[in-house]
């Protein structure tokens, strides 16, 4: 049994950091394209991503961006906490079948009464090269909790 536990605002501390790794499947890559409805042909079609300044397909950035969300709400500062903006730069591509590491920092507490939290944002791939970097303000949550992991449906293009 996986559980998340999060870690709330008084209990943060500049300086905190946490990771979060996700690989880019072709599934992922196509169910991004239909829950987006962005249907680029350079996240999509091959031959025609070949012939870009990528010469192939990469991720939506968008999906890199989400990864960063899935960190925020599962490792720090996790369940319960509130995106309220994030500020983004794409670095270098994600191809399908990367994995990228997003490591998150606190790197200030702006505000005790509304435990607003400003979080350094660096997502590497698996070569360590930086794709994106950026930062991100959050609402962390008050109290201490620890929930297991629902454990989501296989989804298969096919």
């Amino acid at each position: 049994m996986a559980y998340m536990e999060n870690i709330p605002y008084d209990e943060l501390e500049v300086g905190r950091s946490a990771c979060f790794s996700k690989s880019l499947t072709e599934d992922d890559l196509v169910l991004f394209a239909k829950i987006s409805g962005d249907v680029n042909p350079v996240h999509l079609d091959e031959e025609f991503a070949r012939d870009t300044l990528f010469g192939g397909r990469i991720a939506h950035g968008m999906w890199t961006g989400s990864v960063i969300s899935a960190a925020v709400a599962t490792v720090l500062p996790g369940p319960g906490t509130i995106y309220l903006e994030q500020n983004l730069q794409f670095r270098r591509p994600v191809r399908p079948g990367d994995e990228i590491t997003v490591q998150l920092t606190v790197s200030a507490k702006l505000d005790d009464a509304k435990r607003h939290v400003a979080l350094d944002c660096q997502v590497h791939n698996q070569e360590g090269v930086l794709v994106a970097g950026g930062d991100a303000r959050v609402l962390a949550p008050a109290e201490k909790v620890r929930l297991e992991k629902p454990e989501l449906p296989m989804i298969t293009i096919g």
